[in-house]
């Protein structure tokens, strides 16, 4: 009877080293299995971080900044936006007009004018400037032709500055009239960007303020 008592005492003993053998097996298997998506899910995150990054480094090299960046006739217009510090505004999401002056529109504004802009101090002024040649929202060529023909061969249309523009055409030339009543020529159209459009235009337009 003794015997049989210590037997089933030893079997009792054995199944509960089984069971926790058991319990620590699945424990294990239990962290190993929480590491694992642990890991997953930090894989995952660094993935998901370089491809946002890989897209906006696409997005800001076609970017309205970005173009004119890799467009030597843009050169003036760039170093404009840096030492108005709109660059990077313009690498930003969005969606933008731009009537971007070419270098040989720039070459228009008296020297002593174009550096006294780029002085520090005139930063706002300089800004003023640049804004009076951007409007918000996309407008293809198409577009712009239509709303001209649609209001009797004149459109306004409201910059970032905030005074107006005169849009009109002249045979197939869109034409540019700013606040002074000079005007500009659209002279190359619909260059796409990731946050907007640009027209390049031969003169500066100036606003009144």
């Amino acid at each position: 009877m003794k015997f049989k008592s210590m037997l089933l005492s030893l079997a009792v003993v054995g199944m509960l080293f089984a069971s926790c053998d058991d319990s620590k097996k699945k424990e294990a298997e239990a962290k190993a299995e929480a590491e694992k998506m642990e890991m997953e899910a930090k894989m995952a995150a660094e993935k998901a971080e370089e491809e946002a990054k890989m897209a906006k480094m696409e997005m800001e090299k076609n970017s309205i900044a970005g173009i004119a960046m890799g467009n030597e006739n843009f050169s003036t217009l760039v170093t404009a936006l840096k030492t108005a510090e709109l660059a990077q505004t313009f690498m930003e999401e969005g969606e933008y007009t731009v009537f971007a002056p070419t270098n040989d529109a720039f070459a228009k504004v008296p020297q002593a004018t174009l550096d006294n802009l780029m002085k520090p101090e005139n930063k706002e002024q300089l800004q003023n400037l640049l804004k009076y040649h951007v409007v918000s929202g996309e407008w293809k060529a198409d577009a712009v032709v239509k709303a001209i023909q649609e209001n009797n061969n004149k459109y306004n249309v409201t910059t970032l500055q905030g005074e107006n523009l005169v849009l009109s055409l002249s045979g197939d030339k869109v034409m540019v009239k700013d606040a002074k009543g000079g005007t500009a020529t659209v002279v190359m159209a619909d260059v796409d960007a990731s946050n907007g459009v640009i027209h390049a235009i031969d003169k500066v337009v100036m606003p009144k303020n």
